[in-house]
């Protein structure tokens, strides 16, 4: 990939932070963006817990609540919650829903890991998701009601169960519903109750139609360049769940929009002439929920680097919430809520300043707000293993 000029840009791993923590408005809370906003920022937000979703969004919307992440997915329809990168459930801007499914519909297909005797073929692939767009156009149904209509429009054996899941087995279709929300036959309704439902983001988003595929993954690639790079093909890949090799001559076509940079000595990418830097070092401390500061690892850096010390072992090889210093992750955090009150216990694997110190209870208080709970914060031992 050829380099836009002959003096490569070099930037430290501090000013990496910087930019990560700016670009996520976690150096300050922005003031004037929407959760739409932010979670385009953020290239979406995890949202397999929905809780912690909406703590990650919050955190960096000043005086934002749960409510307003709520209000903006089901009432203003502003984010859509659907299947993204990663086949795992993410929060999306609404606005952005055409560019990010041309996208996702445009990933190699894995193989999936189920035997011969469950898994289906492309043409019983392609048959479920028609039969799941064509049921969702006009409704909003629970996973049991989506099954039988599915059932209904292919014939009995979508239904076998064949699928091992959790204490049972789960129908044969279902191997292919993450794949449904990537190609937008199906995204996340209201609940009803205490059930969740699925529908067609077209009821949302009238005329909805994927994007031209081109712009579509240009899109995908620098909002993620954006979000967490400086970054290279096969970090991009592992993101997106997507084949190095597909990833690395996708950014080979995009040789003309993307940049390399030099990251303590290691070459990598960023949209072209995005090479600035914030003029501080990064700061502040901050408590970061289930799933996001596994994005942090996911989408980018290098462990080492973003698991300093004792972090690599205590925190690395789980999805904890992770105490955040500086950029870097500095310990874990678990909370527990009863009734209105939220108990947060904070494990720092570093000795944190009186002023960091100050600014965690800051934090603990924010995390309150947000959840609309009373939280009570104390310093001791997480003895909470990692969500799955």
């Amino acid at each position: 990939m050829p380099d836009h000029s002959t003096e490569v840009p070099r930037l430290s791993w501090a000013e990496v932070c910087a930019r990560r923590l700016e670009r996520h408005a976690l150096s300050a809370p922005s003031e004037d963006t929407g959760p739409a906003g932010i979670v385009g920022a953020m290239a979406g937000t995890h949202a397999q817990v929905m809780s912690a979703a909406e703590l990650a969004v919050g955190l960096r919307l000043a005086g934002a609540t749960r409510t307003d992440v709520r209000e903006a997915l089901w009432t203003e329809h502003s984010l859509i919650k659907t299947f993204g990168p990663r086949g795992t459930v993410h929060l999306l801007p609404a606005r952005d829903l055409p560019l990010w499914i041309a996208a996702l519909s445009a990933l190699p297909v894995s193989q999936v890991g189920f035997s011969d005797d469950v898994r289906m073929t492309p043409g019983q692939t392609e048959e479920v998701l028609a039969a799941i767009g064509d049921a969702l156009r006009d409704a909003e149904l629970t996973i049991d009601e989506l099954g039988e209509a599915v059932v209904r429009r292919t014939g009995p054996w979508a239904g076998d169960l064949v699928m091992p899941a959790f204490q049972g087995m789960w129908p044969r279709w279902r191997q292919v519903m993450h794949l449904a929300g990537m190609r937008g036959a199906l995204c996340f309704g209201p609940g009803r109750g205490r059930k969740v439902t699925y529908t067609g983001p077209d009821r949302w988003l009238p005329g909805f139609v994927p994007a031209d595929t081109r712009a579509a993954l240009t899109h995908v690639v620098k909002s993620y360049l954006h979000a967490y790079g400086p970054a290279t093909p096969q970090r991009f890949a592992h993101w997106l769940n997507a084949p190095a090799r597909w990833a690395s001559d996708l950014f080979a076509s995009l040789a003309g929009e993307l940049q390399r940079v030099e990251v303590e000595g290691a070459a990598a990418w960023v949209t072209a002439g995005d090479t600035a830097a914030p003029s501080t070092p990064p700061r502040g401390v901050r408590l970061l929920p289930y799933f996001d500061g596994y994005a942090y690892r996911v989408g980018n850096q290098p462990p080492g680097l973003l698991y300093p010390g004792r972090a690599a072992e205590r925190v690395l090889r789980g999805n904890f919430q992770t105490l955040l210093v500086d950029g870097v992750v500095a310990g874990l955090w678990h909370q527990r809520r009863s009734g209105r009150r939220i108990d947060i216990t904070v494990e720092p694997l570093v000795d944190l300043t009186a002023a960091q110190r100050d600014e965690l209870d800051h934090q603990g208080e924010r995390v309150g707000e947000i959840l609309e709970a009373r939280p009570r914060l104390t310093i001791g031992v997480v003895t909470v293993g990692g969500h799955a």
